[in-house]
Parts: C-alpha cells; structure tokens; sequence
C-alpha cells in the first residue's frame, strides 16, 4: 500500500500516527526510508526473539552500490552485485547517482561505484551531480570509508575509463580505503565483472554478513525496474523475437542522409517502455562481409569454434556473435600477434596513431590491409563479442500500444575504395525484410523523463535523429490531454530532404500540442543555422519558460550538438538572468539536480 494512500482504518494505526508516519517519510531521502525500513524489520524480528538490535549494528550490515550508467550497463552490473550480496546474507542498496543525497555520503562505511565513461573522459549525465561534489571544497573527509570502484568503458576511447579512475583516485584522497583493486573492463566486460563482483563480496562478507540471513534484502532506487513491477521475462539476456512490421525511409531522395522510421511489434512480449527509455536490439552481420573475411583468411566456413562456452562454426559466430563493423585497438593486437604481422604490432604499439588508424575502418578493412593466415579459433578469439545498439524509442504506448517505434540513420559511407555500411543500422535497413523477426529488449532510462506534472512546460532540443524521443513526448502529452506548453527545437540540413516527421509535428502544432516549432535547416541558407542558433535568438522567450518552471531536454550528438546547446544555454542564462559565466553554470547544474535538464546523448 502507497503510503500517502494509506489510512487508519486500513492499518492498525490511528490516525494520529498515519499522519506522523507521513509526516516523518515525506522528510527523508530514499536512503533515509531504506534505512528505516531495514531497521524496523530487523528489530522487530529481534524483538519476536526477545532481543534488541542496536541502531548502529543495523546500520553496519548494509553495502550501498551506486551506479552511473549512460546505456544502462553499470546499472546491470550494480543489481546484479546487489543480489549477489543477497545470497551471502547482506543487505545491499543499490542507487542511481542522479538519485543519491551527497549529504549520506560522510555516513557511509561500505561503498561500491559502478560507473561508465562518455565523451571525452566525462561522467555519464547521472554521475555528474556526485563527480562534481567529490571534487569540490564541500566533499567530507572519509575516513571510515571501505569503498571498491568498478569501471565500464571502451579501448576504443582515448578516455578509457575516465570515470572510474577519477571516483577512485578521489575516494583515496579523502581518506577511504580500498577494499578491492579497481576494475576498467573493455565492451565484453560481462564474465570479468562478474569475477569482480565475487571477490569484492568475498572481502566485506565477515564485516557486513548480517545476523540473520532470511533479513538481507535488495533495496532497490526508486524508478528501478523492481520498483517498477516490471513483469515481462525478456531484457537483454533474454531478448524478445520481435516481428518487424514497417521499414520506411523518411528521408527525402537527394539527400545526403539516409533516416528511416521503424516499426516493430511487442505483441506477446509483455514488454513495456516509457518515453525516454530505449530500445536494444540485436543483429546479424552481412553474409558477404563474413564471406570476404573468411576468403582473405583462407579459413573454411565450417570449421567449429568456441565463443564462451558454445561451440558453433566459425561462420555462425562471425554472423550472429562476434563484432564485425566497429574496430576496437585490442583486435589490431591479436590480430598482429596470430598472423605475426610486425607492421601492425608496430602500430598497435603506438595508441595515438592506431587510434587515428582505426577511425573509419571496420575489421575487414585491417585484415585487407595486413592480409595473413591464423586459425579459426585465433580469428574468433581476436574479435570481441557483439553488443546490441540501443536506440531512442521513437513513440508512446498510450499511443502506439504493442508497437515500438524507432528513428534509425543508417550509417552508409565510401572509405577506403570500398562501401561501408553500420551493423545494426544495416540490419534493420537492408537485410531485416518486413515480416521477419529482429531480437530486442527495453532498456529503461530513468534519467529522460517527462514532467510528473501534467502542467509543466517543456523545452525539447533534437536536431536529426535526436527528435526520437520527442516524438514519443509529443505522444504521450496528447494521449495525456497534457496542458504544460510544449517548445520543439529541430533540425538538419535541408528542409525539403530531411524534415523528419514533418506532416506530424505540423499537425501537432496546428492542434495546439505543439506550442512552438523552431526549425534550423543549416544548408538552405549562405549562413550556416543550428538549433544553438535559434536558441539565442528566442534567448529571453526561453529564459522566460526556465522562470516558468520549465523542463529542459536534448538528445543527440554529445559530441558537438550538445556541447554548442549548453554554451548556448549558457550565455542565455548570463544574458538574460543577469549571471556570471560560473553563475549560469551553476544555475544549469541545480536545474540538473532538480531533474529539470535532462540529456539523453550519445
């Protein structure tokens, strides 16, 4: 029972202490009511005993497990840990960064970080709140602290695993002490995380073992899949069949952009999604790249290998296990090493330039290059094994219903005297026929929400396929009857080739769904036109909504798109809210924390 639902008659308190309970809840923070919530359950188990359970024994055996997760990743890896500490009689809460008080921080004594990297070695957007404050004069000594950082990141990235280093180099400095050595695992990170996760268990259990095992719990963050009563058995180790149903490019013929609208069924799935969250999906590798690759390897189709603990034939992994169209350093290395290539391993040993080498080139590119003889089982064990694309869903099941709807750019380009084509994207586009089955799961993201409240107004920025999510919001505020106003920022290069969803957002704005449509076609004009222009030129409307109460979003390239945005909010925020450089930044930090900028970037 929902406590604000909760009544005298319906419990065995009275109405004085309902009121107090409510009272006393709606004061504390989650981990706060976790607390609570596990001491009372401990103590009235002890009392039944005829004991008492001291305050601070029932603190002590608790492992906080925090996350910060930009796909979702650290997220699995940090619930899965809770559960396994479960199993050893402990009681672990695990939270979302974007959703921890730094206030608890100086009371904790068991810590686990779980944290992945994004961009240019920064924190995922739901660890920039903690990172900031542990590097700030107001973080505590922390000298009762037993901690232990685990990161996820990609060999690809010059940044790998920025994060995680960071967190743990900072807990050190403030005194805490590390109970386990920090982990930096690569994409295939599932069995050493794992191994990982064993160990640092392992240590703590003598201290946090609690005293009665049938007691320990998983206190999950609020907005958890748990918490959300999740109830499909399909997620990404378990991905649902799904039937693809429509396939339309929505990108116009002369453009140099190729964005199609997919449609795909859940009928049977019991899946569910919310705006915001995204869509995984797996996918086949191209015949002929798997054929080429074995011709210039001269490696039989048929010859059995073993990818973890299946066995299949060599030509079954290629397609359906290992990664073909994204190079990684680590391929290069083995790769060098098995055919005794010196030329490679020369640049393999040199990041910067290898780095610089790989960029646009997939693994048949590196073996068209460096031509050689290996084993199949050397072939497979050089590839790493492939990972689902996510995808920004592109619709709202009030809308929609049993369908997903995504917003796909294939990614298509001429490098190197040969066509190249993206894994997934390709998949969906060119090799998935209509009517046949594509592997999928919901990856939800707590962190790209729309309003609670119905009335709040929101300003949406997603240039290309970036509108995605908008889409979605746009949907879900309709079938909601929603009456916050509503402010799209779009665009692309040109307006007759690359409008996406234009009929649609024209209509919405004809309805009122849409208060104001901003579009910026860069290429239409002398002058180049981005969203970060048409931002500053409706500088006051838009510090104007901000004072409203407004919510602020963008999706898109984090690269660039997002950096730009931000300057430009920025400077809108100084111009118009009369604040210094660091004032504005800081008013955009608090708008943050209070879930009122959200990005979804990649």
């Amino acid at each position: 029972m929902l406590l604000s639902s909760l009544v005298a008659q319906a419990s065995p308190l009275s109405e004085q202490q309902v009121s107090q309970l409510q009272g006393l809840i709606s004061q504390l923070n989650p981990i706060q009511q976790a607390w609570v919530s596990g001491y009372l359950a401990a103590s009235a188990q002890l009392a039944a005993q005829g004991s008492v359970v001291p305050a601070q024994a029932a603190a002590a055996a608790s492992l906080t497990i925090l996350f910060g997760s930009q796909t979702g990743n650290a997220r699995h890896v940090a619930e899965a840990l809770a559960k396994q500490a479960q199993g050893k009689g402990i009681t672990a809460k695990v939270v979302d960064m974007a959703e921890y008080k730094t206030s608890q921080l100086k009371n904790e004594q068991y810590l686990v970080i779980v944290t992945s990297t994004y961009g240019e070695g920064e924190p995922p957007e739901n660890a920039i709140g903690l990172h900031n404050f542990l590097f700030s004069k107001k973080a505590p000594k922390l000298t009762g602290l037993k901690y232990a950082v685990l990161g996820l990141g990609d060999t690809s990235y010059e940044f790998f695993c920025k994060t995680a280093q960071d967190f743990d180099s900072r807990l050190t400095e403030l005194g805490a002490v590390s109970v386990q050595a920090r982990a930096d695992l690569d994409v295939d990170y599932q069995a050493q995380a794992d191994s990982w996760s064993t160990e640092v268990i392992t240590k703590l259990e003598p201290e946090l073992k609690a005293s009665a095992a049938p007691s320990a719990q998983v206190i999950a963050w609020p907005g958890s899949d748990t918490t959300a009563g999740s109830v499909s058995q399909y997620n990404k180790q378990n991905p649902f069949a799904a039937e693809l149903y429509t396939n339309q490019k929505i990108t116009g013929r002369d453009s140099t952009k190729d964005v199609r609208h997919i449609e795909i069924s859940l009928a049977g799935s019991g899946l569910s999604y919310q705006p915001g969250d995204a869509l995984g999906v797996y996918f086949s590798n191209d015949a002929a790249l798997v054929r080429e690759l074995l011709l210039l390897t001269a490696i039989a189709r048929d010859t059995p290998v073993a990818v973890g603990s299946a066995t299949l034939t060599i030509e079954q992994a290629l397609t359906e296990q290992l990664e073909l169209t994204q190079s990684y350093p680590a391929f290069a290395e083995k790769y060098a090493a098995a055919t005794g290539n010196t030329a490679l391993a020369d640049l393999a040993a040199d990041k910067t330039a290898l780095r610089a080498y790989l960029n646009e080139r997939q693994i048949i590119d590196i073996v068209r290059d460096h031509p050689g003889l290996l084993s199949a089982q050397q072939l497979a064990d050089a590839l790493r094994k492939q990972q689902p694309r996510l995808y920004s869903i592109a619709s709202s099941q009030a809308e929609v219903e049993d369908e997903v709807h995504l917003t796909v750019a294939v990614v298509r380009y001429d490098a190197y005297g040969q066509p190249h084509l993206g894994g997934a994207s390709g998949f969906l586009a060119e090799r998935l026929a209509e009517g046949e089955k594509v592997k999928v799961f919901v990856e939800h993201n707590n962190n790209f929400r729309l309003p609670q409240s119905d009335d709040t107004p929101v300003i949406m920025i997603g240039p290309g396929t970036g509108i995605a999510p908008f889409r979605a919001f746009l949907q879900e505020r309709d079938a909601r009857g929603a009456s916050g106003k509503n402010w799209l920022f779009f665009g692309n290069p040109h307006f007759t080739q690359d409008f996406l969803y234009q009929l649609e957002l024209q209509s919405y704005l004809k309805r009122g769904v849409l208060s104001k449509l901003d579009v910026a076609f860069s290429r239409d004009q002398a002058a180049k036109v981005y969203v970060q222009d048409k931002l500053r030129k409706h500088g006051a409307e838009v510090w104007q909504w901000l004072q409203e109460g407004a919510h602020l979003y963008i999706c898109g390239d984090a690269n660039r798109m997002a950096k730009d945005v931000q300057q430009a909010l920025i400077d809108i925020v100084q111009q118009y809210g009369g604040k210094t450089a660091d004032e504005a930044q800081h008013y955009l930090d608090e708008l943050r924390v209070a879930k009122r900028y959200q990005k979804d970037v990649y």
